[in-house]
């Protein structure tokens, strides 16, 4: 017959509350929770998660809805993510909508019906509709990497500082000697996307130049994407001397582009890329890139998550903004007279 709580309290001689508190992830003294540990051990006792879910309204479990699975800056993210709720005793329901928002609306509902107690979610709506099921009954909801305006006072956020990154990137390029500076972003109409195109346009005014719409390619974050997007754009401007690439798979296919064309780096294009330390040293000559403080993103989230999973509903939401890095490389110079 399996080991019951009370079977628990017999073996420590601890009382119920005690036993019930350390199994809903309460405090207790650490003399009590290894006495506790080593019943569950001596006794072989499973905790029946479905039943105590009935019981308490919570299933210890936080949905995670994401774009692309495939994407790097994602599957980073989310395995630290898992760690940190893990330790806590949290299991991870991952949903990859595959930038499609009708799948993004069905994984809201999904992990609704499943009766997560949170949802951690890298949008793919504009409008945060999709998150109307889990925000009618109080299921606390942090976003990644992207703020959907509509939602400012109702979820968390952790992103980065998209303008400043931006503004850095374009700014280097300008300082060693560009004006025909390309940039691949992703969506239109994507947070990110967004920010990231006026931190470009800031640079050149700070600088006392006209940014040039005709250099801009929107893209979809895809190495695909950045590879046609970079070969579209060398063919409509001969002129160009140096191009910004905003995610890491875009600069993946950038690079290819390039590569493929024969163009070489950087006697004849400058490029700055984005994300990725392994791609910047791979590539030769390495590669000047924006890096994204991914374990402190992932930290963050989970920190925010947990805070809110603790706080009974009773918090104001709010935006976390971090900081993104120039990291030098071998990849841009003064351009080709």
């Amino acid at each position: 017959m399996a080991a019951t709580m009370k079977d628990i309290a017999n073996y420590t001689g601890l009382g119920l509350a005690t036993i019930s508190k350390y199994f809903n992830g309460g405090n207790v003294l650490e003399k009590n929770k290894v006495a506790i540990e080593q019943a569950i051990e001596k006794l072989d006792f499973t905790v029946n998660e479905f039943a105590r879910g009935l019981k308490t309204s919570k299933s210890k479990t936080v949905g995670v809805i994401i774009p692309e699975l495939s994407n790097i800056f994602v599957t980073n993210i989310i395995t630290i993510i898992e760690d940190i709720l893990r330790k806590k005793g949290y299991g991870v329901i991952v949903c990859d909508c595959r930038t499609d928002e009708t799948l993004e609306r069905e994984s809201v509902q999904f992990l609704v019906n499943k009766m997560v107690d949170g949802i951690i979610n890298m949008p793919v709506c504009k409008d945060g509709e999709h998150l109307e099921p889990a925000l009618a009954k109080n299921i606390p909801v942090v976003l990644i990497d992207r703020m959907i305006n509509n939602l400012k006072a109702r979820v968390d956020a952790v992103v980065v500082d998209n303008v400043s990154a931006s503004e850095k990137a374009t700014c280097h390029l300008i300082e060693n000697g560009h004006q025909k500076i390309g940039i691949v972003i992703g969506p239109r109409e994507i947070f990110t996307s967004q920010q990231r195109l006026l931190g470009y346009n800031q640079a050149f005014i700070k600088n006392g130049l006209i940014p040039d719409n005709g250099l801009v390619e929107y893209s979809d974050y895809t190495v695909q994407g950045g590879y046609e997007s970079m070969k579209l754009m060398l063919a409509r401007h001969s002129d160009l001397t140096a191009v910004f690439v905003t995610n890491y798979e875009m600069t993946l296919g950038a690079i290819i582009a390039i590569n493929e064309l024969g163009i070489k780096l950087p006697q004849e294009l400058s490029v700055i890329g984005f994300d990725n330390m392994q791609l910047s040293q791979v590539v030769k000559p390495k590669l000047t890139i924006i890096t994204q403080p991914l374990e402190e993103i992932g930290e963050q989230v989970a920190k925010v998550m947990l805070s809110r999973l603790l706080s009974n509903g009773d918090y104001q939401p709010d935006i976390i903004t971090l900081s993104t890095q120039l990291q030098l490389g071998e990849s841009v110079n003064m351009p080709n007279k």
